[in-house]
């Protein structure tokens, strides 16, 4: 699967990887629905580093279609709020 992070580029995930990253989408969703600034930031934080240590980068002039787009680093709670969905950032 090809994850784009905003700002940053994309990278290629084993399907092994969800449950894990599931877990703190979970997290990120709940923290964005009491809103909780400081969770927010550490679960977003936690989120991207583990994409970022999981995956393969893809290089900067390849431009695969992204079947998941998460959020970039310096988002704010507000602008990640219009980002989900119900089902979280990472689709289950």
């Amino acid at each position: 699967m090809i994850v784009r992070i905003m700002g940053e580029g994309q990278v290629r995930l084993a399907d092994g990887h969800f449950t894990e990253l599931n877990r703190l989408d979970d997290e990120l969703l709940a923290e964005v629905e009491k809103g909780d600034g400081p969770g927010f930031r550490r679960t977003l934080a936690a989120l991207l580093t583990k994409v970022r240590e999981l995956g393969d980068p893809l290089p900067d002039d390849a431009l695969e279609p992204s079947e998941l787009i998460l959020p970039a680093a310096d988002a704010t709670l507000e602008e990640v709020r219009d980002m989900l969905s119900d089902d979280g950032l990472i689709p289950g």
